[in-house]
């Protein structure tokens, strides 16, 4: 699905970070699914990378003290349909996350084998090998797990694939 935000507001909107991970801007983690101009206001749609997470009041306030430093008011609405996927997350995303220490999703079915543990496909952030092993279905939060790299033997985080 394709983002909707208007060029003014992308720019702003782009320097709000991720609560859960700052390196990332809410519009990279694809979080924002559109922002516009509605009368004298801003109207912005946000969708949760997944139901119940915590960050979403926080997103949403970043993003009205974001804009409203800009000099515009601003109405965050949060829309559930569609859910959000991993999809959604920008290219120059999917390297903050890298460079941040946490390996990008996999695609569907090479998530699925290796969450299952019948393949080793995740590439470890710090060294770039996949000689890797899960070690938790569940890392730092609930989107991610936690791995280790058998050659360097850091442990790190796989934020996992949702579609």
């Amino acid at each position: 699905m394709e983002q909707e935000i208007d060029s003014t507001l992308y720019h702003i909107l782009d320097e709000v970070a991720d609560p859960e991970i700052p390196v990332l801007s809410v519009v990279q983690m694809g979080v924002v699914r559109k922002a516009q101009f509605v009368g004298t206001g801003v109207v912005v749609d946000i969708t949760p990378t997944y139901s119940g997470c915590p960050a979403m009041d926080m997103m949403g306030d970043d993003i009205k003290k974001a804009l409203q430093v800009a000099g515009y008011e601003a109405k965050v609405n949060l829309i559930l349909s569609p859910a959000w996927s991993t999809d959604w997350i920008t290219e120059k995303g999917r390297k903050a996350l890298e460079g941040y220490g946490i390996a990008a999703p996999l695609s569907p079915e090479a998530d699925k084998a290796v969450l299952l543990g019948n393949k080793r496909m995740v590439k470890c952030p710090q060294c770039g090998s996949t000689n890797t092993v899960m070690i938790s279905q569940f890392g730092s939060t609930a989107c991610k797990a936690l791995f280790k790299c058998e050659d360097c033997l850091e442990p790190f985080d796989y934020f996992k694939c949702l579609k």
